[in-house]
Order: C-alpha cells, then structure tokens, then sequence
C-alpha cells in the first residue's frame, strides 16, 4: 500500500528531524565518532571560526582532531532552540540557534549561533547531513 505524498512528507519530517536531534546530541555529549556518523563522506562544512571552507568530511575530522591535541578542546552541552525544517524530496533544510558550552586549555567558553544543515535522503542510509553551515547570532538576539 503506498503511502500519501502528505503522509510520505510528515514522515520525512519525523525522519529529518530525529536525524539532526541525534546529530545535536551527539555534538553536544562529544560523541565524536557518532557525531560524525551523521554526515555523508563529502559533506562541506562553513564555520564562521574558520577561515577555510571543509570541502570533505575528513577534513573536519582532522581540524577537529587538531583540536582535540592542541587546544584540548572538548564539547560540554549544546542546546537546539527556534528550530525549523523544510523539505524538499529527497532533501531538507534544517535551522536552528545553538547555544554550546566548549572547552579548552583557555576554560569554558558559551557560543550563541545560528547553523543550517542540509539533510539528503541516501538510500540505505537514511537522511544524512551534506551541509553545514554555522554563523554568529546577530547582536542583541
């Protein structure tokens, strides 16, 4: 029995949604191996913190790792809020405000920002992150 497009899209959204609620947790529990089970091998990556596209999921993979041994750099909690999906087919745009305590040799430091992450739908794999894209929060927001 096939199901109706509307129905199809609502559990799109379920799926979409629960793909980046694990990605977020994993980010913010410092679960790097499942964090980065999240995204697709050749995902790209834009961080405001960073002066360089990632062309590749590797690629953050080693900045992160680089991180890790020289700044000692650790994810404390990150919290998603003013959450919003759009769904496309087999693709989504997932927004959201981040609120992420880290930590490294220099302490605890509290980012406010906004990120994009855009979800594809890979056969046998489920919604995988492609994209992510992270900027600092306007001020006074």
């Amino acid at each position: 029995m096939n199901e109706s497009k509307e129905g199809q899209s609502q559990t799109d959204e379920v799926e979409v949604l629960r793909a980046a609620a694990q990605l977020v947790a994993a980010f913010g529990e410092h679960r790097v191996a499942d964090y980065f089970g999240c995204f697709d091998e050749s995902a790209t990556f834009i961080f405001h913190n960073v002066s360089q596209p990632l062309r590749s999921r590797a690629d953050y993979e080693r900045l992160w790792l680089d991180w890790e041994r020289h700044l000692d750099f650790r994810v404390l909690e990150c919290r998603s809020s003013n959450e919003a999906l759009d769904v496309h087919g087999d693709v989504a745009v997932f927004t959201h405000d981040v609120r992420t305590r880290t930590s490294t040799l220099e302490g605890e430091e509290t980012l406010v920002e906004r990120e994009t992450i855009i979800f594809r739908r890979v056969p046998d794999s489920g919604w995988l992150a492609v994209h992510e894209h992270l900027s600092t929060m306007p001020d006074g927001e």
